[in-house]
């Protein structure tokens, strides 16, 4: 498994917000964390890279711990994270935002630059144009961009199609396929058509807990799991991403 975490509870202040979580990852492919809004998903994302640190468990990335490191000493390991808000700098161009997140200058990272440019052709035809006046979606692919420009093996990605247009969302949907030809992805994501569309397993957790795992596809045919802990009550083919 490239990343694990077992019994992991962590504090925001006074609030236990997670209270067991316990979740596998193995190598390749896209795995999706699902659950209710406030359920405790972008805090697990948050608790792996260190920004809200567990008050106990255990964090393992390929068999090491990374429990208590800082957020950067995670970074460094080769995990990359793209928070719900972007996190780009708007007065900065689209080449600068790319330049800027790159740790080396090395032939290496050079070949995925043009990596980069070959997955967002969007990106390419406005380098010189300023962050702030991209779309919506232009911004999200850019912040998944500058993860592609580090040797990132694990990408952690919190709801990419929040607030975009179902046109944009088959769009990322294809992107993240491209991903993971080349990283392991760990998706946030409450579009449960999106998550259905790329993910190959899932980890549901609910009030600060981890209540099921499994094979995704499994999880498109279970109604039942759907209602009770995604709160799904239409068919879920009616937002479907191709």
């Amino acid at each position: 498994m490239i990343l694990s975490l077992a019994a992991v509870e962590t504090f925001i202040g006074q609030f236990h917000i997670l209270q067991d979580i316990n979740l596998e990852v193995p190598e390749g492919g896209v795995t999706v964390i699902l659950g209710r809004n406030g359920a405790g998903k972008t805090t697990t994302l948050r608790t792996i890279m260190g920004l809200t640190p567990p008050s106990r468990g255990s964090i393992t990335y390929r068999g090491k711990s990374i429990k208590g490191l800082p957020p950067y000493a995670i970074a460094r390991k080769g995990i990359g994270f793209i928070p719900e808000d972007q996190g780009i700098f708007t007065d900065l161009t689209v080449e600068e935002n790319l330049l800027l997140s790159t740790r080396k200058k090395d032939d290496e990272t050079k070949s995925r630059w043009h990596m980069v440019m070959d997955i967002f052709p969007d990106l390419k035809e406005k380098l010189k144009q300023k962050s702030g006046g991209l779309s919506g979606g232009q911004k999200q692919m850019l912040a998944i961009a500058r993860t592609l420009l580090n040797d990132n093996q694990l990408l952690l990605i919190d709801e990419p199609s929040k607030g975009l247009a179902p046109i944009v969302v088959a769009r990322l949907a294809d992107v993240i396929r491209e991903l993971k030809k080349h990283t392991t992805v760990v998706l946030v994501e409450q579009n449960f058509a999106l998550a259905l569309a790329v993910g190959e397993r899932y980890i549901i957790i609910d009030d600060g807990s981890t209540v099921k795992s499994g094979v995704m596809s499994e999880l498109g045919k279970n109604k039942e799991l759907q209602r009770r802990y995604l709160g799904i009550t239409a068919p879920s083919h009616g937002g479907k991403v191709v």
